[in-house]
């Protein structure tokens, strides 16, 4: 398959492009789009062949739902059998934004992309590209991130051309994402409202917005769901080649252990690397050594994760060793993709 890429980072939108971009959705192709959070592998939500090319071109499990993308409210009302009022408050405060809603679904939602589930999870995002090719094709788009499944999600073009150049029509440039991991994803038919992901919109935001609102309790715990209600339940994900292991704790106690630990890999003749804060960046000195930011910037280590992830592929990293970070704000979703992307293999230091 040729892709053909499209540049809106270095030049502004084309609305011809635009236009020819919508058709290609609407006629059951498949398009790579940048939004807020990470880069998007969309396609055509009411058309079952073409959401059947999004799991083709990534490889993705089966019963591994999707996320539906929307430009306005009527394509919402299409869609999904009722708003609840607390869905409402929440589109209100939090939409076009990185927030995703489970609501019960209309038949017209097929059934692929929801793993056979009764509830479709949908999000408007806050991209104006995004928004611009999704009116433009006037069908609600299905989009996972545009990763080979599995892999660290894409947060450049250049990730996506890494992963899915000609397994997709097209792929737009729109430059680097802002958040750098995928949307919150909240249950609000769940009393209370339940988040199954978390992501740009944090728990502290939400329950500024809800009397009451919760985690998962089973959001770390893997092969928890039989049929995951939300993407990235039940796998692990985001995993770059090499092995990742988090070291969680304080951070006096991370980073002693985590010498040890690169000491005793390097004996090994393995290739190390080490993911740190920029407090810590100097009591490194063994190994390949990179900060993902300050511990007091959580948003600039969630932007800079996934980028530092597929590093370590660059780079033919054998083991990656990662500080974790305090689990508020955005903080809690930082953390969630890295116990994914370690497959369990936790340190906890300082006990």
């Amino acid at each position: 398959m040729n892709t053909r890429i499209y540049d809106m980072n270095s030049k502004p939108m084309d609305w011809d492009d635009i236009m020819e971009i919508g058709k290609i959705l609407r006629e059951g192709g498949t398009v790579v789009f940048p939004t807020e959070t990470v880069y998007g592998l969309g396609a055509n939500a009411l058309d079952e062949t073409a959401v059947e090319r999004i799991f083709s071109a990534k490889g993705r499990p089966s019963d591994n739902p999707l996320i539906v993308h929307i430009s306005d409210m009527d394509q919402l009302e299409n869609i999904v059998e009722s708003i609840p009022e607390k869905a409402r408050l929440l589109m209100e405060n939090f939409w076009p934004g990185a927030l995703t809603l489970l609501f019960r679904k209309k038949d017209t939602v097929p059934e692929r992309i929801t793993a056979g589930l009764t509830t479709v999870a949908v999000r408007m995002p806050d991209s104006k590209i995004a928004l611009a090719i999704i009116k433009a094709a006037g069908v609600p788009v299905a989009a996972p991130s545009a990763n080979i499944s599995g892999k660290p999600s894409p947060t450049s073009v250049g990730h996506v051309i890494e992963d899915l150049d000609g397994r997709v029509d097209a792929i737009i440039d729109g430059g680097d994402c802002y958040y750098g991991v995928e949307s919150t994803v909240i249950d609000v038919l769940n009393d209370p409202p339940m988040i199954l992901r978390p992501g740009g919109i944090t728990i502290e935001d939400i329950s500024r917005v809800l009397d009451s609102v919760v985690y998962d309790p089973a959001l770390d715990y893997y092969g928890s769901h039989e049929t995951p209600r939300s993407p990235g339940q039940k796998y692990t994900h985001y995993s770059p080649n090499g092995e990742v292991v988090l070291f969680v704790g304080e951070s006096d106690s991370i980073y002693p252990e985590i010498i040890r630990v690169t000491r005793e890999m390097l004996s090994k003749s393995l290739r190390t690397m080490i993911l740190c804060t920029d407090e810590n960046i100097g009591k490194y000195n063994e190994g390949i050594i990179f900060s993902l930011g300050s511990r007091t910037k959580p948003e600039e280590i969630s932007s800079n994760l996934f980028r530092m992830l597929r590093k370590a592929d660059e780079l033919n990293m054998d083991v990656i060793l990662v500080e974790g970070i305090e689990e508020s704000n955005i903080g809690a979703a930082v953390m969630n993709r890295l116990r994914k992307a370690s497959g369990g293999r936790i340190v906890k230091c300082g006990d």
